[in-house]
């Protein structure tokens, strides 16, 4: 029945949150058009939607994704390698949950965390 998710997160300006998607992260814009407000990138076999509110206040953002990896040290190397800043608080480690995560925040404070089983 279900087959897929497609996380719909806040963005104020479609230009820094595509350039932030597509150069930074290494996704690519997804689909055929341009649609005004809205941004939808892939990377491999994920999909994440944009939406524009442009009066978000980024330190009242609250978006979240958790994105699974079978390749955690290769996708973290990869990130640092790229200049992409880790969150503070959000540095590769080993949880007691039995995962190995990191996190890094977009332009917008939406939360991206990155995990693989241990």
């Amino acid at each position: 029945m279900l087959t897929a998710i497609h996380p719909k997160l806040p963005m104020r300006d479609k230009v820094t949150t595509r350039h932030f998607y597509v150069h930074q992260l290494g996704f690519r814009e997804f689909g055929d058009a341009d649609y005004a407000g809205y941004l939808m990138v892939q990377k491999e076999a994920v999909q994440l939607h944009f939406f524009e509110f442009r009066e978000l206040d980024p330190a009242e953002n609250y978006g979240q994704v958790y994105i699974r990896t079978d390749a955690i040290e290769i996708l973290y190397q990869d990130l640092q390698y790229r200049g992409v800043s880790i969150h503070p608080a959000g540095a590769l480690q080993e949880k007691p949950w039995g995962q190995k995560e990191f996190s890094i925040l977009d332009p917008d404070n939406n939360l991206l965390t990155f995990g693989q089983s241990i």
